[in-house]
């Protein structure tokens, strides 16, 4: 069975160019919605269409970046299709996993998406490696400097001020200050519930 899925970005987009296509192909059954296909966004009707394939079954997209916006997400999507013995189809690049040329194809493009994300990697470590030489380490910058700490530990052993008036005092919520000094939370417990 040919099951279509059709995807447009926006609520002001139409859908009719896809699913004219879609039909035109024979898609029995088709998926439609209007979401962004930026990695992470959930999109209900693409998850409904891969539960309502079933080994033979053929998932069809007019072009091959309905799956999503990134190389390595398609690449994924298709490769768990495969193991599910379920067949792809995109019109536009005419990519057709039943067939040696579009599985060819397919492994070209997945080879091609392995390759750029390797280089992205090395080149982040690169730079890390980079900034290490430099005296830089990666992370978030220190929210509290080393005299910073030093006044709230002077006004902590003086024990008549509240941590969240040391923290005002110091420009930082009560949170931050607990990550630098944990015991002052166990402290306040102590207090509040004595």
């Amino acid at each position: 069975m040919l099951v279509g899925y059709a995807r447009v970005s926006t609520q002001d987009q139409n859908l009719n160019l896809q699913r004219d296509a879609l039909l035109k192909a024979g898609c029995e059954k088709i998926f439609e919605e209007k979401k962004s296909g930026k990695a992470g966004t959930k999109r209900p009707e693409f998850e409904a269409a891969l539960a309502y394939l079933r080994p033979t079954d053929v998932l069809v997209v007019w072009k091959l970046d309905r799956l999503g916006r990134s190389l390595v997400e398609m690449m994924r999507t298709i490769d768990g299709l495969r193991l599910k013995e379920i067949h792809f189809r995109s019109l536009t690049e005419q990519f057709d996993s039943a067939t040696a040329h579009g599985r060819f194809a397919l492994q070209m493009h997945g080879a091609m998406a392995e390759y750029f994300l390797d280089l992205n990697r090395e080149r982040t470590m690169e730079g890390l490696k980079a900034a290490l030489a430099r005296g830089r380490k990666g992370g978030r910058p220190k929210m509290l400097s080393e005299a910073d700490l030093e006044v709230a530990r002077t006004l902590l052993a003086a024990g008549n001020i509240s941590v969240a008036a040391i923290a005002k005092r110091l420009g930082v919520s009560r949170f931050t200050f607990y990550r630098y000094f944990p015991q002052a939370r166990t402290r306040s417990q102590a207090r509040a519930g004595g």
